[in-house]
């Protein structure tokens, strides 16, 4: 029988039309083909890897024209497996807060900076002094960061003024690849709000902010809705691509948004809960239902639906760090190692900030502290203790949103995604002991590229809600009460360490 209303891995009975959706992660792109439904179309799937440029200062780049070529063979690759299916649309999703500098040619002037990049970092107390932060988050959703547009540009201003000056334009990794594809671009609200430069109930870009940085109107993006797609490949790709010429290409949104939808959490019944490269707990609420605290954000899905949320720059990057660095097996030959590890016994706390903090500090220039090593420290123990320290920082993000959004903390349904977390059962259970809450794995592996051509089917009128698109779950893990209360232990040592080293958990 078709499964309309749930993922469909493994459905052989596919309702046209399909949507190619492609997903631009932070360490690869892939290409899958979905559906009337939202069903995964088998046998279509391709994936490609590609390296990060990093340094000691912070660094997290990648050149944007090789990063394109990857998404392009991504592309060849999936048409070659899709047959003669026609398909009717192309759906994006990229990570959010990538920034690209590109001359009157459209040619990049600077590498594609990423949201991982913590080099603008310096430049953020000087922000702090000359603008009203709280004010600035209140209107547009989003701290002062290195992550963000608004840090980025001034450092940028600062490090490369003959570059700055140059830029025609400044665009995310979504808007160059419509650029590039079809000759113009479309900045969706989705991606525009991760920016940290967009009032968000007004839908139009900060005029005092770009005026503080000297950015004019002209050099921002084209603002348009998820509806807003353009069509007509340029002359090279409509002669590679010919089944994609005339289909509408909706503009990208947001990985994070996008993994909501797709994973069944387009109500605020739902709470997605993603550990993949990095982690977030996210929830789909109408723009208007809150001001974020300082310790979250809120980004737009489009103009009715916004996410709030918090995300830390650690997930399986950490995990990955910390298993290479103990020279363990690879992490799924050392769970068993790791979970036979009491829970909360080596006498460890770490920060885990890999790559610096976002939330709920958001200290940019914050980095990895490990507190409590002894002579038996094991590493199995320092892996489990990572383990718990991820967890950790989400049982306090979880907390933050339920203090929001002012819901009990059992009242939301837990949705988990993300391979970090899907891959390890172990990770799974700290992580419902940490938030005292069960957690439901979703049977969408691939919930950002289902979440984008879900959006685009609601577009083209063939689903009329992706609310009503239920999600497909696996039997919850549930937590604990012994365990939990012993991880509310951990989260305390944690706080106490943070304050220690860093302050104010709000960072202000």
């Amino acid at each position: 029988m078709t499964q309309t209303t749930t993922s469909s891995d493994q459905a052989t009975d596919y309702k046209a039309p399909f949507v190619l959706g492609l997903d631009v992660g932070t360490s690869s792109t892939r290409a899958l083909l979905f559906d009337a439904t939202g069903a995964t179309v088998a046998g279509v799937l391709s994936q490609r890897t590609y390296q990060l440029t990093t340094s000691e200062e912070g660094e997290v780049s990648v050149d944007a024209d090789m990063l394109l070529s990857v998404v392009v063979a991504t592309i060849d690759e999936a048409l070659k497996q899709t047959g003669e299916r026609t398909i009717a649309a192309v759906a994006i999703d990229t990570f959010w807060h990538s920034l690209l500098g590109i001359d009157e040619d459209g040619r990049p002037l600077i590498p594609l900076i990423t949201w991982e990049d913590t080099r603008p970092y310096a430049v953020v107390a000087d922000l702090r002094k000359q603008l009203d932060e709280k004010a600035i988050h209140d209107r547009t959703g989003a701290r002062f960061h290195a992550s963000y547009w608004t840090a980025k540009l001034l450092w940028l201003a600062r490090q490369q003024p003959d570059v700055f000056k140059r830029a025609a334009k400044w665009l995310s990794f979504g808007e160059y690849m419509h650029l590039k594809f079809l000759g113009r671009s479309v900045c969706s609200l989705s991606m525009a709000s991760g920016t940290g430069l967009l009032i968000t109930r007004e839908l139009s870009w900060d005029a005092e902010l770009l005026q503080f940085l000297n950015v004019r109107p002209e050099q921002m993006p084209e603002l348009g809705d998820l509806r807003d797609s353009v069509k007509g490949l340029t002359s090279e790709y409509a002669a590679r691509w010919p089944a994609l010429r005339d289909v509408p290409w909706f503009p990208a949104i947001g990985d994070g948004a996008s993994a909501c939808i797709g994973s069944g959490c387009a109500t605020i019944d739902n709470w997605s809960l993603t550990i993949g490269t990095s982690s977030a707990i996210r929830v789909v609420i109408a723009p208007e239902r809150t001001i974020p605290p300082l310790g979250l954000w809120l980004y737009l899905i489009d103009e009715k639906r916004a996410v709030l949320g918090g995300a830390l720059s650690e997930g399986g990057n950490m995990l990955n760090w910390l298993d290479t660095v103990l020279k363990l097996p690879a992490l799924k030959d050392a769970e068993p190692l790791v979970a036979a590890v009491e829970p909360d016994s080596h006498g460890l706390t770490i920060l885990p900030f890999l790559s610096g903090e976002r939330s709920l500090g958001w200290h940019a220039d914050a980095r990895m502290t490990i507190s409590g090593i002894g002579r038996h420290t094991s590493p199995a123990e320092l892996l489990r203790a990572g383990m718990e320290s991820l967890a950790a920082r989400l049982a306090m993000v979880y907390a933050q949103i339920c203090s929001a959004l002012q819901v009990a903390h059992d009242a939301p349904r837990v949705i988990a995604s993300g391979g970090a977390l899907l891959g390890s059962p172990l990770l799974q259970s700290i992580v419902a002991d940490s938030l005292n809450a069960a957690i439901y794995p979703s049977r969408n592996h691939e919930a950002s590229a289902r979440g984008a051509a879900l959006l685009a089917l609601e577009a083209l009128n063939i689903i009329p809600d992706v609310a009503q698109v239920a999600p497909a779950l696996d039997e919850p893990t549930k937590p604990d009460a012994g365990r939990s209360k012993r991880y509310q232990q951990v989260v305390e040592r944690q706080k106490k360490l943070y304050e220690l080293l860093l302050g104010s958990m709000e960072g202000m």
